[in-house]
């Protein structure tokens, strides 16, 4: 599958690693781009089963059938105002926790989340996808977290999105879980947030994860 993934920070290169690892081809893109170089420099060491890797610039990028948004919240919507049109039909996945100024809270009301947030500004047809916002970047990297298969939760309103989604997760060794439609994200971003909170009093290190045991 061709990819975009925006954002060459923590999260960028968790996810880089688990794409690197299910055999896609991914275009990266990062306002620093020597930071972006670097990054996939690093995924061509990790790619597996014909995976490959290449920096491009926002403006000028040809965007992939998945375009995922592995940037702070609020750059990911200035990100889908800036692309505008190119959006229209392409699957795009909302990785953030819109976390307050004290990272004790959220920074939106209850009633919405960012995926719906993005939509907003979005062209009609741009299918947004919640995904990953429940995950550390170094279990990412891991592909596990203390030795137990992430589950990946995903949120959203296309069918085929979810199963674009759904299948990248897969192929990277994680385990999809679909949790319904896009409103979803509301509770995704409340489960995030907490556990983003726990890692501190509890001393889990970034190295803990949420799974659905059944």
């Amino acid at each position: 599958m061709n990819v975009t993934l925006i954002g060459a920070g923590n999260m960028g290169r968790g996810i880089g690693y688990r794409l690197m690892a299910g055999g896609h081809a991914v275009t990266l893109i990062d306002s620093d781009q020597e930071a972006a170089a670097k990054l996939a420099a690093e995924l061509k060491g990790v790619a597996k089963k014909g995976a490959t890797v290449q920096t491009a610039v926002l403006d000028t990028a040809v965007l992939g059938d998945v375009v995922i948004l592995a940037v702070w919240y609020t750059a990911g919507k200035q990100i889908v105002e800036q692309l505008g049109k190119k959006l229209a039909g392409k699957t795009v996945v909302d990785i953030s926790n819109p976390l307050n100024a004290t990272y004790d809270g959220l920074g939106i009301s209850a009633d919405t989340s960012w995926p719906e947030e993005l939509a907003k500004v979005a062209p009609t047809g741009t299918n947004f996808v919640k995904a990953f916002n429940t995950t550390f970047a170094g279990t990412l990297v891991a592909g596990n977290a203390v030795g137990q298969t992430l589950d990946v939760f995903i949120a959203g309103d296309d069918v085929a999105a979810k199963k674009a989604v759904s299948q990248l997760v897969s192929d990277g060794g994680l385990t999809p879980v679909d949790v319904g439609a896009v409103q979803r994200a509301r509770q995704l971003e409340g489960l995030g947030l907490l556990g983003i909170t726990m890692q501190g009093p509890l001393n889990l290190n970034w190295s803990s994860g949420w799974r659905l045991v059944h």
